[in-house]
């Protein structure tokens, strides 16, 4: 009994550790028993987690008389250059966090001191990097470690007019590599006189057969004076805005007539004066639709009467010829034929107006052919 006893003593004072424990740089020296450093930690009710840090490990023999470090893992958001990760650590202030990040690390800067423990909130890190500025026809490599597009402009003391543009929003982060292209704006005015087109108006009329068509009204167009306010980037326009509209000239609504008249209702009484002029207009190609238009015309001027005659102009004959005696070059009897008056008046339509139609509207519009 007295050797087991003694054996068991023994085995106690083996098992015996005092050591100095660094937990999240608090340092103290324990007594403790235990054959691992985790036995040991556990003896004083320290049990690391399993992303905690402990030097020597748990499994690891307790040292006598040695120091055991522990760090204890927190979650942490880390935003870097605009990019934000969550993650756990045993860093235990910001410049342990930039450590970890290696090479990257190297310059950056911080929101918070390097010296400052790590709290809750993120922790924000612009990393030096190259930013190509493009302005004013050069290229401008930039090392820097602002965090934002703005701020990296600022380093360089590149100022932006109210007018100016930028390829990237001057809020977003600042990432190695990247090519901020600064346009540079103007506002300018430009006054510019510009047609108005006319409108047309079809009226439908029982004065002209079916199929043909005549313009009463020759259409014109308007014109405006319009001053625009334009917008450019490095000379190139982006916008166009209208400042001031004023119309100078009023357009004039083209007036077409269009025909709706039968031409098979057209009669003309065999032996008349009327007959004959149907016969002689188709001598000349000339159908129903034209002789229509030359009988609406010669109608309106003398009623096919051959004596008919104007006591104020003195016009005469079926086409009410000024002079009459124009007549005589289709024949002599001018003054009492209506085959030598129909003969002229067709010839004078064909020469000034080409067909019937066109010597009808002319007299429509303005009272006379």
């Amino acid at each position: 009994m007295v050797a087991a006893v003694a054996l068991g003593a023994t085995g106690v004072v083996a098992a015996h550790s005092t050591i100095t424990v660094d937990v999240d740089g608090r340092v103290q020296t324990l007594d403790g028993y235990g054959s691992t450093v985790g036995e040991v930690l556990a003896f004083h009710g320290i049990r690391p987690g399993p992303d905690d840090l402990v030097q020597p490990v748990a499994s690891a023999p307790a040292p006598r008389d040695g120091e055991v470090v522990v760090r204890t893992s927190k979650e942490v958001t880390l935003e870097v250059d605009g990019e934000t990760t969550s993650f756990r650590t045993t860093a235990h202030t910001v410049g342990e966090l930039l450590a970890a990040l290696g090479p990257r690390g190297d310059g950056a800067v911080t929101t918070a001191s390097r010296s400052d423990p790590l709290g809750r909130g993120p922790v924000r890190v612009s990393t030096r990097k190259t930013v190509y500025v493009s302005v004013d026809g050069s290229v401008l490599p930039l090392r820097t470690t602002q965090a934002t597009v703005r701020d990296v402009l600022a380093e360089v003391e590149i100022s932006l007019g109210d007018e100016d543009r930028t390829s990237v929003p001057l809020g977003a982060a600042a990432v190695d590599g990247m090519v901020v292209v600064v346009n540079r704006g103007e506002t300018a005015s430009d006054i510019v006189t510009e047609v108005i087109p006319f409108e047309t108006e079809r009226i439908e009329s029982d004065e002209l057969p079916k199929g043909h068509e005549t313009v009463r009204t020759r259409g014109v167009p308007g014109e405006r004076v319009t001053t625009y306010q334009v917008h450019t980037l490095d000379g190139a326009e982006v916008e166009r805005t209208v400042v001031d509209r004023s119309v100078t000239v009023e357009p004039v609504d083209e007036v077409v007539v269009v025909g709706t008249l039968d031409v098979s209702q057209v009669q003309a009484d065999p032996g008349s004066a009327r007959a004959l002029g149907r016969a002689l207009a188709a001598e000349r190609g000339w159908g129903d639709d034209q002789f229509v238009c030359l009988d609406k015309l010669w109608t309106k001027e003398s009623n096919w009467r051959w004596n008919a005659e104007n006591a104020s102009s003195g016009a005469y004959g079926i086409p009410q010829s000024l002079p009459g005696s124009k007549m005589a070059t289709a024949g002599s009897d001018w003054r009492t034929n209506p085959a030598t008056q129909i003969t002229w008046g067709l010839g004078y339509i064909a020469g000034r107006y080409g067909t019937p139609c066109s010597a009808w509207n002319h007299s429509m519009s303005v009272g006379w052919y």
